[in-house]
């Protein structure tokens, strides 16, 4: 687990690039403290930030092929690295290091971007051809690990955060204004764009190829799901258990200290318990004084069941709040989602004992976990009502009172999967975010696309029942700029590497074949993952209900001193740049009368605000 940066700028020459490409690289220096390693030859520099795991003296970044003509800096790691290493050198090659990392350098100059295929990993990585001045760049099938970058002219700067391209003297710091709606809504932009003008992620799955001021990207992974419904729920579990097994091995490879972190939810504890069958797995837990969201003590519970060692601490309101501009720092983009800031203090405690955690991401998207999945099949038999029957019934609901009984279902039940999916207002309905922008900037916003017309091209590429569709959609979209970039990025602010074995591509493998009906029902989620972890785990923890990493803000919200600072900065002089406070305000004191939560609102503006400040302060 590293990272790097770099560019290519060949046609100016009017600065230092060994300066500029070591200032990038200190950038990001979290990523990497252990060792920091560089390139450049006048048209391109690379710059690495190290964080030792495996060959812990040799493995330093930039590598280079035999005759120098390739040139790799990379970040994650290749599970199956010895096996290629093998075929690789039986074909001929030469490795200067025992790391996992070079396979990725030897493995394109032999099979090209065909090389993707061959790797079981998280990874993104940039190979610069030295004679052609071409780059080389991808992501992994699931977006675990990030790649950004810039491309303006016959410039391009790349790199593992965002921050790190910033650094550059020819860098735009430049807010992405006309997109501030789409993220007001979701919490994050479901494409490419980011909300640095001319920043861009490639997505997961994707390489990109650029030569010249010209790029070319493709997409070298779709995941798709393949149902076999004449498997029983017998043999999915024991599959599950099976895959499960071999990849916590997999990802259990290190040479350095690795623990897990341990919530009281099926996913986290399925892999430390696989985890403990082959090491002395530490298991990390964070927690509440508010007992009634803490899950520290049914954390501490199962593992004294399963003779875990298991540290929990607990994390108060001072803390939290103390902590939110570093969070939003490294997050690189606002991110209002509040479980990274438990999980920002959870990788720091980590991070004091060991270099490597495991974790359970993954699970829920892979194996059906989201409460809202169960919706598809509520609203199976109303999708047989005519549309022009559906559409009069949710006109007649919206008259009703909010909470009246069936009025959401029939207002939602008006329209097709990919205008009711629930990730595209997940924070604000896109009317209520352009009202609550400032008068000139909701009006630029409001001549983007909607939510739903962003999702349309998505969801038109995905054949498959609802259910499945709502799966892909949250892989391509939430867990990956969400879920996963949250990860990597409190991770890494820590020096610590984090690895997901649910993310693995034969564990995808066999979920893509599991039955809708081994993944969600009526009254049960993730049908079958229970259904094999209720073969090495206490009933209790196999049937815990999804729930998420909960946190106390919203009771927060309503107390001082922490309402009247959010109330402060949600009527700053900044604030007023981009919102109608007077809306602001009146969700703050709605949500401080109750019983109403607003509470993911008033955070979204909170943490935008934060975050504004830390890159545009």
């Amino acid at each position: 687990m590293c990272g790097f940066v770099g560019f290519i700028d060949e046609n100016d020459q009017t600065y230092d690039h060994r300066a500029v490409i070591v200032t990038m690289a200190d950038a990001i220096a979290h990523r990497g403290p252990d060792s920091e390693g560089y390139f450049e030859d006048g048209r391109a520099a690379l710059g690495f930030r190290r964080l030792a795991i495996i060959d812990l003296a040799g493995a330093n970044q930039p590598l280079c092929n035999e005759n120098r003509s390739l040139v790799l800096v990379s970040n994650g790691e290749i599970y199956n690295y010895r096996e290629l290493r093998r075929q690789l050198i039986a074909a001929g090659h030469a490795f200067s290091t025992q790391g996992d990392a070079e396979v990725v350098l030897h493995g394109f100059e032999r099979w090209g971007a065909g090389v993707l295929d061959r790797l079981r990993g998280m990874f993104a990585f940039a190979l610069y051809d030295t004679a052609t001045g071409e780059l080389f760049c991808a992501r992994d099938a699931f977006g675990i690990k990030p790649l950004y970058y810039a491309a303006e002219g016959d410039r391009i700067l790349f790199g593992s955060e965002i921050k790190g391209l910033l650094a550059h003297p020819h860098a735009r710091r430049s807010l992405n204004e006309r997109r501030l709606a789409h993220w007001l809504c979701m919490e994050y932009l479901p494409d490419e764009e980011t909300l640095f003008e001319g920043v861009r992620k490639l997505p997961a799955g994707h390489w990109l190829r650029w030569r010249n001021g010209r790029a070319e990207r493709d997409r070298w992974f779709v995941p798709r799901f393949a149902p076999d419904a004449g498997r029983s729920l017998k043999e999915s579990a024991e599959a599950i258990e099976a895959a499960l097994r071999e990849s916590v091995a997999a990802h259990a490879i290190a040479d350095v200290d690795v623990g897990c972190f341990l919530s009281a939810g099926v996913d986290s504890s399925l892999v430390a318990r696989e985890a403990a069958r082959i090491m002395e797995a530490r298991t990390f837990t964070i927690g509440w004084g508010e007992g009634r969201f803490s899950e520290l003590e049914a954390a501490a519970t199962f593992a004294r069941a399963t003779g875990l060692p298991n540290e929990g601490r607990i994390l108060d309101a001072e803390q939290f709040f103390a902590s939110v501009p570093a969070v939003q720092y490294a997050m690189d983009e606002p991110l209002p989602n509040p479980s990274a800031v438990p999980l920002y203090h959870l990788c720091a405690m980590a991070a004091e004992s060991v270099k490597v955690v495991l974790s359970g991401e993954g699970a829920d998207e892979l194996f059906g976990g989201y409460p809202y999945y169960q919706e598809c099949l509520a609203f199976a038999p109303y999708m047989m009502v005519p549309a022009p029957a559906r559409r009069a019934l949710a006109a007649a609901a919206r008259h009703q009172p909010e909470g009246t009984h069936g009025r959401r279902f029939l207002i939602r039940g008006a329209h097709p999967l990919p205008e009711r999916y629930i990730r595209l207002e997940y924070n604000f309905p896109w009317a209520e975010a352009l009202d609550l922008l400032a008068p000139e900037l909701g009006a630029r916003c409001a001549a983007a696309p909607t939510p739903w017309e962003l999702a349309a091209p998505l969801f038109a590429e995905i054949e498959a029942d609802e259910i499945t569709a709502m799966q892909t959609a949250d892989i391509l979209t939430w867990m990956q700029q969400d879920i996963l970039l949250k990860a990597d990025k409190m991770s890494m602010a820590s020096s610590l590497e984090l690895r997901v074995p649910f993310l693995d591509r034969e564990v995808f493998a066999l979920a893509s074949t599991l039955p809708a009906s081994h993944r969600v029902g009526r009254r049960e989620t993730k049908i079958a993952l229970r259904a094999a972890a209720a073969r090495t785990l206490p009933q209790a923890t196999a049937a815990m209900p999804k729930q998420g990493f909960v946190t106390p803000l919203a009771q927060w919200l309503r107390e001082d001193p922490w309402r009247e600072q959010v109330h402060e900065v949600l009527n700053s002089e900044r604030a007023r740049r981009f919102f109608r406070t007077d809306r602001l305000n009146a969700l703050l004191d709605e949500h401080q009368r109750g019983p109403r939560s607003h509470m993911k609102k008033i955070w979204s503006a909170y943490c935008f605000l934060i975050w504004h400040e830390q890159y545009f302060g």
